[in-house]
């Protein structure tokens, strides 16, 4: 047999494509790493999760929201806010995290090849970007992520009419825009540009948003952005959108109009796989360029494996470089434990949401008995301090057993305060933990004693009604 160029070769730099060249390096197996110069780092990093966050904070900073509470609706840090204002700290963190992710892959040994792969043949790429090269390898990881996906009655322009990853590119901070689609994409960006002071309105087709999370708490989120002058259409259909030099009009199947400055749709991701000549390597994607995997990550080509958004839901950053680690472990023989069960959900929005764990619903339909307890933030003297007065932290608490069920969280750090709860449930802890632990003080975390608290009184009550 033809000894191979390398042992592995990942098609993409972003966090699943990361993280498998460097579990496969420290296996001591030699890497190679196809992506273009300008896509270090991936999608992720270039125009996904690490762009539309740093978006976020620079929103949250600039305009004051989080201090509003203390010092008056009308406070703000700078009062003419532009797009130079949000792109600065955003350009400057790319770059840093491009630099990181370089110099990750160069300590460990891993040879970046610039420019596109597609396949020649199952165990061959070819690579066409400054220069034309072949690769081989015993292994290959399809780690190429995905792309807004564009509904081709749709005429996007670049300038009024856009998609999540051109919305980064506006010259200026649009006074009024429509976003088509609430989930969980759109709703983030229809969060950040209200609190810039723009007139979003959402139109989604379905009922309701974020269908997956708890009720309650997407209530809370929905409230919060009505507070912003976010307007909601749900259960209406986009039929036309009309451009001209300066607006837009959106026509609702309804007929209702909505004129706004900008238009952005959030209708789902594509798989970046068209250009692989998948069919070399005897691969076929679905109709949303997503490719089908076994339970480690192996698609229907034996050695060839896929991880990230390519493989769809769950596409998260956190969930790809696990899946990258693990592919890679699968791929050279390493013993490894399947990815956890328990895996966290973290939406960015303002407020942001966060939760681990089953919802209240999915614990209805299976019958499980369960009791909750909450705590809200403006009972908390970190509360007080942080200036957020409206969010909260739900337990859901098994009464059978009393394990933690669920975790949801809405405010300020959420999605870093979830992990407390992901931790006590994946060591299988009870809620009399959180009720004998002793958390700093002041901090948000004492939520979880609160509810924890909240949650045994109930239970407590139950008991001695049985009893």
């Amino acid at each position: 047999m033809t000894a191979h160029d390398y042992d592995l070769i990942v098609i993409g730099s972003g966090p699943g494509g990361q993280k498998a060249a460097i579990a496969a390096a420290k296996l001591g197996k030699r890497v190679a790493v196809v992506d273009k110069h300008d896509m270090i780092g991936g999608v992720c990093v270039n125009t996904g999760t690490i762009p539309s966050k740093t978006l976020r904070e620079a929103v949250l900073y600039l305009t004051g929201m989080n201090q509003r509470e203390l010092y008056g609706a009308s406070y703000r840090v700078k009062h003419d806010i532009t797009i130079v204002d949000l792109l600065a700290r955003t350009q400057h963190v790319i770059g840093r995290e491009v630099e990181v992710v370089r110099a990750q892959l160069l300590r460990n040994h891993v040879e970046l090849v610039d420019g596109h792969a597609r396949f020649v043949d199952p165990h061959t790429v070819a690579v066409e970007g400054r220069a034309r090269t072949t690769i081989s390898a015993d292994k290959i990881v399809i780690a190429t992520g995905t792309r807004p996906a564009r509904p081709n009655a749709v005429d996007f322009d670049e300038a009024r009419v856009l998609d999540s990853d051109e919305i980064l590119q506006l010259e200026t901070i649009p006074a009024s825009m429509v976003v088509v689609g609430a989930g969980v994409i759109g709703i983030e960006y229809a969060s950040m540009f209200a609190a810039l002071g723009c007139r979003v309105t959402v139109v989604e087709q379905r009922e309701r948003m974020l269908e997956f999370c708890d009720p309650e708490i997407v209530e809370s989120l929905k409230f919060h952005l009505r507070d912003l002058a976010v307007t909601f259409r749900f259960g209406e259909k986009v039929v036309d959108v009309a451009v001209n030099e300066d607006a837009t009009v959106t026509t609702l199947a309804s007929g209702k109009r909505i004129p706004a400055e900008a238009v952005m749709y959030s209708a789902g991701r594509q798989g970046m796989t068209e250009a692989l000549d998948l069919e070399k390597a005897g691969l076929q994607a679905d109709r949303r360029g997503r490719l089908e995997v076994g339970p480690h990550f192996q698609t229907s080509v034996e050695h060839i494996y896929a991880v990230g958004d390519v493989i769809g839901f769950p596409a998260l950053a956190a969930t790809s470089m696990d899946q990258g680690r693990l592919a890679a472990y699968h791929a050279f023989g390493e013993p490894a434990h399947e990815l956890g069960a328990l895996q966290p959900i973290g939406i960015y929005t303002i407020p942001e949401i966060s939760y681990v764990g089953a919802t209240e619903a999915e614990l209805t339909t299976s019958s499980v008995p369960y009791e909750t307890g909450t705590a809200r933030y403006r009972e908390l003297a970190r509360g007080q301090i942080a200036g957020d007065s409206y969010g909260m932290l739900k337990l859901l608490v098994s009464t059978t057993d009393r394990k933690i069920l669920g975790v949801h969280v809405f405010g300020t750090g959420a999605t870093d305060l979830v992990h407390i709860g992901q931790a006590v449930m994946g060591c299988g802890g009870t809620v009399d933990y959180l009720v004998n632990a002793i958390f700093n003080y002041p901090t948000l975390s004492e939520a979880y004693k609160v509810a924890a608290l909240d949650a045994t009184n109930k239970i407590r009550a139950l008991d001695r009604f049985s009893t």
